[in-house]
């Protein structure tokens, strides 16, 4: 079965063409942010009682030979 592929060629019409790139659009503005001052908890803050021992370096354990 032999195949004519002469006879295929490429679209040249104008409606056949990719269409010329437009102009992208300009990128979204942020929106404002609004922030208030914020003034400090009534209760004061959290003052954990041992925060230097979360803190503190261990001694390194050395392995046995």
């Amino acid at each position: 079965m032999e195949v004519d592929h002469e006879g295929c060629k490429t679209p040249r019409r104008r409606e056949s063409r990719i269409p010329a790139a437009l102009a992208c659009p300009p990128a979204p503005r942020k929106k404002p942010v609004f922030s208030k001052e914020r003034s400090p908890p009534k209760d004061g803050y959290f003052q954990p009682p041992d925060l230097e021992a979360l803190f503190m370096i261990a001694p390194r354990r050395e392995a046995c030979a």
